[in-house]
């Protein structure tokens, strides 16, 4: 059984943001960066609450805002308990290995499948390559402490690097693309989200029909050559996209 952390909160009882949400605030931030680790418990409501000096009804409402972000359950005969940290993902040209890593989550990856097969027309059109042409196809499940977060597949021209081997296992594609001299220069990319089928779901331990983000993104080189097609499923209870909107002057 993991052991209740210490908690150290500051509360600013003459602020003007409520108190259940400034508990929220900074418990989510001790999960995020580590400080409350997967499986950690919190305690029960009247002893945080002794601690802090704050009312239950008050506490209460923290846990529940973060119960509903999926980041603490309540489990009867053991209390609150953390279960995972959301990884929020920048909109930028990375890889989710490096992200994973970046953010302490420790990556893992099962490869599931590395193999030559005949593009489809959309693979081709993505690559610049004629339908029916040989490409490398990649699938693989991406991992954060042991639980699944990504279902990435991948098509790469034929040639463009060795993939054999563990190598894919012990690190992310745009590291082994980069070691391997091709200098990623820009992307095109589309977002989505969509209900998980019955399989998507067993392979990302969420039910049929969670949601799930969806994104699509062929890549370029410095020269303009298109080095990579992706087409991703990430859990939406575990993974968010994170960008900055600028306005246009």
């Amino acid at each position: 059984m993991a052991k209740q952390q210490p908690l150290q909160f500051t509360l600013d009882r003459g602020s003007p943001v409520p108190l259940y949400f400034q508990l929220s605030q900074q418990l989510e931030a001790a999960i995020e960066q580590g400080g409350l680790a997967p499986g950690s418990l919190l305690g029960n409501e009247i002893e945080l609450a002794a601690r802090l000096g704050l009312s239950r009804p008050t506490v209460r409402q923290a846990i529940q805002t973060l119960v509903d972000k999926g980041l603490l359950v309540r489990r009867r005969g053991v209390g609150t308990q953390v279960v995972h940290s959301q990884v929020k993902r920048p909109l930028e040209l990375s890889s989710l290995y490096d992200d994973l890593e970046a953010a302490g989550q420790q990556p893992a990856t099962r490869v599931l499948r590395n193999s030559v097969e005949p593009a489809t027309a959309r693979v081709a059109a993505a690559l610049g390559v004629a339908e029916g042409a040989d490409v490398v196809y990649i699938e693989r499940l991406r991992l954060a402490h042991g639980e699944p977060m990504a279902h990435l597949r991948n098509h790469l021209p034929v040639g463009l690097l060795d993939l054999g081997g563990d190598v894919l296992e012990e690190t992310g594609l745009y590291r082994l693309m980069r070691s391997a001299g091709i200098t990623l220069h820009s992307a095109r990319q589309t977002v989505g989200a969509r209900a998980a089928t019955a399989e998507e779901g067993e392979r990302l331990a969420e039910p049929t029909g969670a949601p799930l983000l969806t994104m699509e993104r062929t890549t370029f080189d410095d020269t303009g050559r298109a080095v990579e097609f992706g087409s991703h499923l990430y859990r939406a209870s575990r993974y968010a996209f994170d960008f900055q909107l600028l306005v246009r002057p």
